[in-house]
């Protein structure tokens, strides 16, 4: 035999142990718990959106996937752990549109790049925020809102969960549609600024659905719109600001799950499969809808497209406004 030949036979060699290796694992996957790190505190949507989906997921697959809250930097902290973790389908991330997209537009040392550095699986749920405002304010509408806000240029001040948060750039994208000016006021997390509306210490706010029902139903404060492209099943009478008065309008929050980069794909799409079945299954939609979520899953390459279309969105909000973040 050539020696020549050699090479190139041990070479073809590995690649038929290594796609049968593949194959192997993505039979077997899983085999050991699998840890859905969520990059945001307890409680909150990521937290509950990862909890319900792997409730589901451990069900149909027979091993536990355990959530795994590590918090800090608008998310950064969580994702950056699973973009550095071992490819190999035991460590995914919870991801927002605060962590894959929003803050790469913001933070110059990310230390990840939310398009290279992740296998995207499938979204798992869009949550519209709903825009409030003090019930002393008064307008009870988007029209009436802008109008107030011109006729008073600079006076009104809105809360959101901190700076380069989804409802701190949906305000400043509303700013920038509307031709208002208002004050931002930002706060350490969603709850102490819808408080900070409750008690009249502010004056609107765009904050997740799940966030505002209990304030809205307590009377504590208004909701005025909606701010994503269509309604929410969750206050299906409340028309959006797009219908409202700014066609086009569209802001809110969604959440994904993602794996590290070169996990191997027939383990992506075995868990996209599932993620798809979970996310269809009546008793887990009907515990999302109640909480505000609109149950969206769908194929990793459409997961991709989002994520670059909000990164080009968010980036040109940025640039108008002049945030960056360290």
């Amino acid at each position: 035999m050539s020696h020549s030949i050699v090479p190139k036979i041990a070479g073809l060699a590995l690649v038929a142990l290594s796609s049968w290796a593949h194959a192997q694992s993505a039979a077997s996957y899983p085999d050991r718990p699998v840890t859905i790190v969520v990059p945001f505190a307890a409680g909150g949507a990521s937290d509950i959106l990862a909890r319900q989906l792997g409730k589901q997921l451990t069900l149909v697959l027979g091993q536990s996937f355990v959530s795994d809250n590590r918090v800090g930097a608008g998310g950064a902290v969580g994702a950056r752990a699973v973009a550095r973790a071992v490819p190999n389908g035991y460590t995914l991330v919870m991801g927002t549109n605060a962590s894959h997209a929003i803050a790469a537009t913001i933070n110059k040392n990310l230390g990840y790049d939310p398009l290279r550095n992740f296998a995207p699986i499938s979204l798992v749920a869009h949550v519209p925020q709903i825009l409030m405002v003090s019930p002393s304010l008064p307008v009870n509408n988007v029209r009436e809102l802008i109008a107030y806000a011109k006729a008073n240029p600079g006076k009104l001040n809105f809360s959101s969960a901190g700076n380069g948060t989804p409802g701190h750039l949906g305000m400043e994208l509303f700013k920038i549609m509307a031709g208002v000016e208002m004050t931002h006021v930002p706060y350490n997390g969603g709850g102490p600024g819808l408080l900070a509306l409750a008690a009249g210490q502010v004056d609107l706010m765009a904050d997740n659905v799940n966030s505002a029902l209990p304030q809205i139903k307590a009377g504590k404060v208004k909701a005025i719109a909606v701010t994503t492209s269509r309604r929410s099943s969750a206050l299906p009478e409340l028309a959006t600001i797009a219908e409202q008065a700014l066609p086009g309008f569209d802001s809110g929050s969604w959440f994904a799950l993602f794996a590290p980069a070169d996990t191997p794909r027939d383990i992506v799409a075995k868990l996209n499969a599932e993620v798809v079945k979970a996310l269809n299954v009546p008793e887990v939609r009907a515990t999302l809808l109640a909480q505000g979520a609109e149950p969206s899953p769908g194929a990793p390459e459409e997961l991709t497209r989002l994520v670059r279309d909000d990164i080009e969105k968010w980036s040109r909000v940025v640039d108008k406004i002049g945030l960056k973040m360290e």
